[in-house]
């Protein structure tokens, strides 16, 4: 009687080890990733070029745009993986200063992101300071993008600063770049607020005005994750932590998603186009 009651412990035992090792098994070959993204056009182009390379080796990425401010919260709570668009250390300061210490660094996608006041190359100005001898020029308004966005708060801060007499248009990205084409078609005057990388400078001949008191910083687009990503996807750390891109070629990545009927459709055709390159930034076969 002994040895049939030790018998169905043993396999009760032997049952729950192989349960258990079934369900940890299962867990580490979830390959679930959430990365959402900015409405801006390398935020765009970069998403969609991870997962058209994650998609084909894999994992199951979904991808959405979000207002930056809840991305890095939704990082911090670990209900994100991945933030391929953060504008750290100055543009991004104040959601850095409220999330970062529940957030990772793992990589940096481009080293010399600039943002500033951006017109047409044929504007006879130069500095943000001569901007007051030409209201008229330019109606009194610099275009901008969302409220979010770290350069919106920042021209708040130059027109304070400059004492300009001008009012910031909030917008998108697609209506900033339609005005901006429709005045340099008609050889108007206009002023945005512009970054790099951004496809506008391969498209349009435009320039930054001058920003003596230094409103506008230079940054890093750096490559954030939640806590504990890279435990559970060290393959994935490494890719990100390899993911960078040269000016140059980050304009051919954003021109192929922009000029896409389907975005995701664009960054394949990069990615087959770059493939030696992109497949390098995994962990190299042993």
């Amino acid at each position: 009687m002994k040895s049939k009651i030790a018998k169905i412990l043993n396999l009760t035992v032997v049952a729950a080890i192989l349960l258990a090792v079934a369900s940890c098994a299962g867990k580490s070959e979830k390959k679930e990733i959430f990365i959402p993204y900015p409405n801006w056009s390398e935020g765009i182009a970069m998403t969609h070029l991870a997962k058209a390379v994650l998609d084909q080796k894999g994992y199951d990425v979904d991808i959405k745009p979000i207002e930056p401010g809840p991305i890095y919260a939704s990082l911090s709570k670990g209900d994100a993986d991945v933030f391929l668009d953060a504008w750290l250390p100055y543009t991004h300061a104040e959601y850095w200063e409220r999330f970062g210490d529940k957030i990772d660094h793992i990589g940096t996608a481009f080293e010399n992101g600039t943002t500033g006041l951006v017109v047409p190359s044929y504007v006879t100005i130069s500095s943000i300071e001569e901007m007051n001898d030409h209201v008229d020029e330019f109606d009194g308004e610099i275009i901008g993008i969302g409220s979010g966005a770290g350069v919106h708060k920042n021209t708040l801060k130059a027109i304070e600063e400059y004492g300009l007499d001008f009012e910031q248009i909030t917008s998108s990205g697609t209506a900033m770049i339609a005005a901006l084409e429709g005045a340099i078609n008609d050889k108007e005057w206009i002023a945005i607020t512009g970054w790099k990388p951004h496809f506008k400078w391969a498209r349009f001949d435009i320039k930054y005005l001058d920003d003596p008191k230094g409103i506008y910083p230079t940054d890093e687009v750096q490559i954030l994750a939640r806590k504990g990503f890279t435990t559970d996807f060290p393959e994935l750390a490494t890719f990100f932590g390899n993911f960078k891109l040269e000016e140059a070629k980050l304009y051919e990545l954003v021109d192929a998603v922009e000029n896409a009927t389907d975005p995701l459709e664009g960054a394949k055709q990069f990615y087959q186009n770059n493939k030696e390159m992109v497949d390098g930034w995994f962990p190299a076969a042993e």
